[in-house]
């Protein structure tokens, strides 16, 4: 740890465009599954498409623009602990909601059918099972902390702009990753039973505990800045991200539907015997 600030160079957190770019985007994202879910609509009126979906999916675009628009993000460029924040809302939060808002299927309901099979082949393929499997996800999302954090790497991304912007895209997606490992409803290619999940999310939570318990007494921890601000980020770490991952818990068992797999293992033994 040292003095000064963990953003050096970037001054107030940039000008406009800087604001404007992601306001934008998070503006399109929204726009454009709202255009989708109404088409989804239309194009099967029966089946139509969950509101609570793109609500969802619009909490999670709104949580990534109070994270990257001021005056969180001008914060964080100036003060570890609005970084700290703004990590949780951009790898936690906003993910969580996101994938909650099953932009996947909702794709899928809109593309045509040669072009759903070849995506539904993708997600299914042996890289897409290498990828969502939840040690991969874990190491993504909350093992890389441990080489930002601990490294010099942190102090090089926020020194270079564009490192900056990638540091966010990484946590975004790994985000997104581990939220559809533990409890995305989107479909995913041999996704392991409930209880398994909620064990690797302990891991996580243990993880993700152990990590803060450092950075907060300053072992080992490579951070540009002053020790107040260091252990304040540990603090907004440690119980935010307790908070977040007791959400994607509760998100994990209140989509749990153990009684269709013994409708199913019923169905399958019936079948089994009038053949």
């Amino acid at each position: 740890m040292g003095g000064g600030h963990p953003h050096p160079g970037h001054g107030a957190g940039g000008g406009v465009l800087e604001a404007a770019l992601p306001a934008t985007l998070v503006l399109l994202c929204v726009c454009g599954s709202l255009r989708l879910a109404h088409r989804a609509r239309l194009r099967n009126p029966a089946r139509g498409w969950s509101r609570w979906r793109s609500a969802s999916f619009a909490t999670g675009a709104l949580l990534l623009a109070v994270a990257l628009l001021p005056p969180l993000a001008p914060f964080a460029h100036t003060d570890f602990r609005g970084h700290m924040a703004q990590h949780l809302l951009i790898g936690m939060y906003a993910p969580l909601a996101l994938v909650l808002g099953a932009p996947v299927t909702l794709l899928l309901r809109n593309l045509p059918a040669a072009h759903g099979r070849r995506l539904a082949t993708a997600l299914h393929s042996r890289p897409a099972r290498l990828l969502t499997h939840p040690a991969t996800a874990l190491l993504l999302a909350s093992g890389s902390l441990l080489v930002l954090y601990f490294t010099p790497l942190y102090r090089a991304a926020t020194n270079w702009p564009p490192g900056h912007w990638l540091m966010h895209a990484h946590f975004l997606l790994s985000g997104c990753l581990f939220a559809h490992v533990i409890a995305g409803p989107d479909p995913a290619a041999r996704r392991p039973g409930v209880p398994v999940r909620l064990v690797w999310l302990g891991c996580a939570i243990a993880l993700h505990a152990g990590l803060s318990q450092l950075m907060y007494g300053g072992f080992w921890v490579d951070i540009p800045a002053p020790a107040a601000e260091v252990q304040g980020a540990a603090e907004i770490m440690y119980y935010g991200g307790d908070i977040a991952e007791l959400l994607l818990a509760g998100a994990l068992v209140a989509g749990w539907r153990p009684e269709r797999r013994t409708e199913c293992r019923q169905t399958a033994s019936s079948h089994r015997v009038s053949v």
